[in-house]
């Protein structure tokens, strides 16, 4: 079975594929990257001017990027996951 729905159109009697609902997870994942990179750039570029040691900005820039990633995630599966509920609502 495959993991989209056929969508039956009525008016002309053919099954359509839709393949696009899938897609929400991609546009997480590069809003998510695009903003992490700029988060975490912005981050180290800060302590690094702040006088910090290597092992510092190591570390900084490491816990930015988890903690960054950790939201963006969050963010985006609540926002790919209402989308979702509404156009099924919509369909239904």
């Amino acid at each position: 079975m495959p993991r989209y729905r056929a969508f039956t159109n009525k008016m002309r009697g053919h099954t359509e594929q839709h393949r696009n609902a899938h897609i929400g997870w991609l546009r997480a994942a590069v809003l998510g990257a695009n903003d992490s990179i700029v988060s975490t750039a912005s981050l180290v570029l800060d302590v690094a001017a702040a006088g910090a040691d290597h092992r510092t900005v190591l570390l900084t820039s490491v816990s930015g990027l988890i903690a960054g990633a950790m939201s963006m995630a969050a963010g985006e599966f609540v926002s790919v996951r209402s989308q979702k509920d509404t156009e099924s609502a919509d369909l239904a």
